[in-house]
């Protein structure tokens, strides 16, 4: 773990939870592409970039999850870096109470104020065209959370951050979380079209060839989405569709499988009634969700 892996002539990533990508701008200067899960994360980077005797100018994050910004205030700190984030994703940085806060619908308790859900808060900038090294690319790649982008660098390497999971996370735990579904397969198939000399995914293996496992994401996407639509031939409220879901992906419920399945769940369901494949109505103060007539 925290290997460093070159991939091309200034091209790397850090295997981690979530692939740490590093770029070398010259002999001296480097940038991240995330900044992994937590403090001892920015620590183990640090360690890397001492020991090649590499000046840390920028970290640019792809989106706000805590575990790809994780390390932003404790690298910024030791080596007075920029940080950039896209859209709402630098405001989510800035203030990282958002997203246990967005993920539960409300103030969350403290069983959801934690490392996992919650970075501490980092001196973010927007991200923007001009503050981008020379030649590299931002790839917008929307669906997994709000304005999440990827970048492509001189070289040709393709960092595709959160837009897809490994074959062996999605057979495990089937439902991977997802802001806006329709959004999600869509940067989906555009991801199955894009050449690169190598794709680095924060959550699967590094490939020349990432069509099969974009279409494999697609294609579960699609099973889970029917699979809820079957369930909700009888009416069902959210917490009865959810606890029938965990059950049958055989899934264990604490506080934060709860917020992540049950925010990706309600976002399916937002896309099915958007698509009509199901309505939503009230009865007897409950919101029922049922399929419509096929």
């Amino acid at each position: 773990m925290y290997e460093l892996i070159q991939v091309s002539e200034n091209s790397y990533y850090i295997q981690s939870p979530a692939k740490i990508g590093l770029v070398r701008l010259n002999d001296t200067e480097v940038c991240l592409i995330d900044s992994g899960n937590d403090k001892d994360a920015g620590r183990k980077v640090r360690q890397i970039l001492e020991a090649n005797a590499w000046h840390l100018t920028a970290i640019y994050n792809t989106h706000s999850n805590a575990d790809h910004i994780g390390g932003n205030k404790y690298l910024q700190g030791q080596t007075g870096c920029k940080i950039y984030a896209p859209g709402i994703e630098c405001d989510f940085t800035r203030h990282p109470i958002l997203e246990p806060s967005f993920l539960y619908g409300g103030y969350p308790c403290k069983d959801l104020r934690h490392k996992f859900l919650m970075a501490q808060a980092s001196n973010s900038e927007y991200l923007t065209k001009e503050v981008l090294p020379n030649k590299f690319e931002i790839i917008p790649l929307p669906g997994h959370f709000f304005d999440m982008v990827g970048f492509r660098t001189p070289d040709n390497v393709v960092y595709l951050a959160d837009c897809l999971s490994s074959r062996e996370t999605l057979d495990k735990y089937q439902i991977g979380f997802i802001y806006d579904v329709g959004a999600y397969l869509t940067t989906l198939e555009k991801v199955k079209k894009l050449k690169a000399r190598i794709f680095v995914p924060a959550h699967a293996e590094a490939t020349e060839d990432i069509a099969p496992l974009a279409q494999y994401n697609i294609d579960k996407v699609k099973e889970i989405a029917e699979n809820i639509a079957a369930r909700c031939v009888e009416p069902l409220c959210f917490e009865t569709l959810l606890q029938k879901l965990f059950t049958d992906y055989n899934l264990t419920m604490n506080f934060e499988q709860y917020v992540l399945i049950g925010s990706t769940v309600r976002s399916y369901l937002s896309w099915l009634r958007d698509s009509n494949e199901i309505s939503a109505f009230f009865e007897n103060n409950q919101l029922l969700w049922r399929r419509t007539a096929q």
